[in-house]
């Protein structure tokens, strides 16, 4: 059982349940989650700096105040997240967060400022990502069906092997942003333009 207030470096938890549970300002320094959950869990004005969450599920966690700090998830099932209620400043001090193989969907960035998080061969589905800074991010092999993009910063962003988006240029920010095709062709649908073949 995590205890609230307490302070954890290079630990590693594996196959540990902690559901529902309540923890209040805990730091996690270079620990490794495994195969661990904390669905609906509520995690408020902890800090975890350079963590590794492994097969993990975070499922409608509340996260409330908690710096997230070159934070990596692996093959973890994160649905139903409001990251826009966590502390992202101290994120200049580290690297942005990397979310790989992960399950994204209906979550929430709205607003972030994301420069260069990593979203690899991960699902985004519903996800809102509008206003939020993702120059640089990298979304390759990633699924981005009916997730939100308006007056979002996309500049430099690696979208040239994601899938299902919907993204209208005069409403976001997206020079140099690398798309390939077919799926770039869903740029030109908000353009107002007839296509002929």
């Amino acid at each position: 059982m995590l205890q609230s207030g307490q302070s954890y470096s290079e630990q590693t938890f594996k196959n540990q349940k902690f559901d529902l549970q309540e923890l209040r300002s805990s730091e996690f320094h270079g620990c490794t989650f495994k195969r661990c959950t904390f669905v609906e869990a509520s995690l408020v004005d902890c800090r975890f700096v350079e963590c590794i969450f492994s097969n993990c599920d975070l499922s409608l966690a509340k996260i409330r105040g908690s710096a997230w700090i070159g934070v990596r998830f692996e093959r973890s099932k994160l649905v139903g997240i409001n990251w826009a209620e966590a502390d992202w400043p101290d994120l200049r001090l580290g690297e942005p967060p990397t979310f790989q193989d992960c399950a994204l969907n209906h979550s929430t960035f709205l607003g972030l400022s994301l420069s260069g998080a990593r979203f690899i061969n991960s699902t985004l589905i519903g996800v809102d990502f509008r206003e939020a800074d993702l120059g640089q991010a990298d979304f390759s092999g990633s699924d981005l069906l009916e997730s939100l993009f308006l007056h979002t910063d996309l500049s430099d962003a690696n979208l040239s092997t994601a899938r299902n988006y919907t993204i209208a240029p005069a409403e976001n920010t997206l020079k140099k942003a690398r798309f390939a095709l077919p799926e770039a062709l869903s740029l030109l649908y908000n353009l107002n333009i007839v296509l002929e073949d």
